[in-house]
């Protein structure tokens, strides 16, 4: 009796481009299953996987300011997911080459509106390249996690925990590599208005990309496992969504109200804008007059609000000492100060605390500065790549090292400047130092008529629910905002306007578990999603070879 001939197979090209997805060779074994020590095979094509990717990172894009559409951002999270499912680690690669691509293109596409596109196209791709390299990783946790054991709740829990901490890793790096990193674009900050904001005052920005990612990676795995016919299955997702949804914000204590005068000039503030010195102070104190009469606690100014330096000025010191004498308050305000000796000088982004009589009695100076916005770094090596845009920034400013909060006198105000605010732990300083509200200083000159200032402003609201404290975020052309512990807008000028606004601002203290606990959610989360890709790693190897020695010792009983 002559042999059956084997029936034809058809070869996956991802499975085909990865040892581990390939099937052995030789002949059939009749009633043997699949081995799991394949891992799932993909759910899409490699060029269906891409398409689906890129167009998740539009969608994506479309949950941030300014569209704004919040629950965009979660579908973008599962298109992203999607496509890795069952891939090789090369395309993997590519297909979260292709996400990160379409996302930072159109996210931060502000960046070219002055400087073209080179800025713009260096920023996105690097960007990218994070976003590919964590497409990697959670490539690995689909692959690695069905193999550790067949619980239908390793599925539905633990390999969703995986894939969103190993988003979070991502996140992570981006947030602190290179020079700093570029914390823009994580996924809480999607979720400034959205019903989901109130988590970032238990776990931060982080813990609430987290929860988002794991609701979605949740629902992915439910229906791959065809929930529906177990509605028991849906316990996990459906939990995890009600309790984000119904998390009320951590409560802070009242203690008081600050009446603060906040003045946006709209003055010639940008790079490129044509002026000379003195315009935007000019254009400052003009906005400034309507507020003159009010009986205000302090007067603050945005970012770069004087382009002279006080300090070095009598004439422009005399001008702050009329101010706070009139308004009978301390002034806030920011220039550029210089420290050191002539040809060895250090420029600071600084803002100084004013008073009448006094001059500046305290200052704090931009932690973070923005580089090649602010300064170049490694500049002898992009000197000689792009010296037409390098020769922009003549001067550098050099990062400060003061507390972030100023005194004043019955309250402390936490302060950030700029892309200050994106930095967390900046944020949770200010609050342990005795911060009972927040003041931003900002300039969006550079940037008007895109989303970038939405985008900041939607981090300051973000900042304003994670630490419990109202936030006065100023900037010199808008937008312009006082925002309530809640998040809530509470006063507001238009934006590219002039204007002046006087708001009685609530006081808060006590802190929030966020920021007590601090970078402890970001370690954990990091190093906890590390070790359990890498203990799904082993264990996986582990099962394949104890599953491969247990079938080659039936087949050793069967021929004997």
């Amino acid at each position: 009796m002559s042999a059956e001939p084997a029936a034809p197979t058809t070869v996956d090209s991802d499975a085909a481009a990865d040892p581990l997805h390939a099937q052995p060779a030789g002949p059939a074994r009749v009633g043997r299953a699949p081995s799991a020590a394949l891992g799932p095979r993909p759910i899409l094509p490699l060029w269906a996987a891409l398409l689906v990717s890129a167009l998740g990172g539009f969608v994506y894009d479309l949950g941030f300011p300014g569209a704004g559409a919040w629950p965009l951002a979660f579908v973008g999270i599962a298109m992203a997911l999607v496509p890795l499912v069952g891939r090789s680690l090369l395309s993997s690669f590519h297909v979260g080459l292709a996400f990160g691509l379409a996302f930072y293109l159109s996210h931060v596409s502000w960046t070219s509106l002055y400087l073209g596109p080179i800025p713009w196209l260096a920023l996105s791709i690097l960007e990218s390249l994070f976003v590919a390299g964590g497409a990697v990783l959670i490539t690995l946790a689909y692959r690695w996690m069905p193999q550790v054991g067949n619980s239908r709740w390793l599925q539905l829990i633990a390999l969703p925990a995986l894939v969103a901490g190993l988003w979070i890793v991502r996140e992570t790096v981006t947030g602190t590599f290179p020079y700093g990193g570029f914390p823009w674009g994580r996924a809480a900050l999607s979720q400034s208005e959205s019903p989901f904001a109130p988590v970032v005052s238990w776990i931060g920005s982080t813990g609430l990309g987290f929860v988002m990612v794991a609701i979605t990676a949740c629902a992915i795995e439910w229906v791959r496992a065809r929930g529906w016919r177990d509605l028991r299955t849906a316990i996990p997702v459906v939990a995890l969504l009600i309790a984000a949804v119904l998390t009320p914000a951590f409560p802070t204590a009242p203690a008081g109200e600050l009446r603060v005068a906040s003045v946006q000039g709209d003055g010639p503030a940008g790079y490129f804008d044509e002026r000379e010195q003195g315009d935007v102070l000019r254009a400052q104190l003009e906005a400034t007059e309507p507020v003159l009469d009010e009986d205000v606690d302090v007067l603050l100014w945005p970012e770069g609000g004087s382009d002279i330096d006080p300090t070095r000025s009598d004439s422009v010191a005399r001008i702050f000492d009329r101010l706070s004498e009139e308004l009978d308050a301390p002034v806030i305000l920011n220039t550029v100060t210089v420290e050191g000796a002539e040809g060895d000088e250090r420029f600071y982004n600084t803002s100084l605390l004013w008073e009448a009589g006094e001059g500046a009695v305290d200052r704090f100076a931009k932690r973070n500065p923005v580089p090649f916005g602010e300064y170049i770094p490694d500049r002898w090596f992009y000197d000689a790549l792009v010296p037409e845009l390098t020769g922009l920034i003549q001067r550098g400013y050099s990062p400060g090292a003061q507390p972030p909060v100023f005194d004043l006198g019955e309250t402390v105000t936490g302060l950030a400047i700029c892309f200050d605010v994106i930095y967390d732990g900046l944020i949770w300083e200010g609050a342990r130092d005795g911060a009972e509200l927040y003041m931003f200083q900002t300039n969006n000159a550079d940037f008007r008529g895109t989303d970038e200032n939405q985008q900041q402003l939607a981090i300051a609201r973000l900042r304003a629910i994670e630490t419990g404290r109202s936030v006065v975020n100023i900037s010199t052309v808008g937008t312009s905002q006082v925002i309530g512990p809640s998040g809530r807008t509470i006063d507001a000028l238009p934006a590219y306007e002039a204007g002046a606004m006087v708001t009685d601002v609530e006081l808060r203290t006590g802190l929030t578990p966020s920021v007590v606990l601090g970078w402890a959610v970001p370690l954990l989360l990091v190093l906890g999603s590390l070790a359990g890709l890498g203990w799904a790693g082993v264990a996986a190897q582990r099962n394949a070879r104890r599953r491969t020695g247990s079938g080659a010792g039936r087949e050793g009983a069967l021929e004997a």
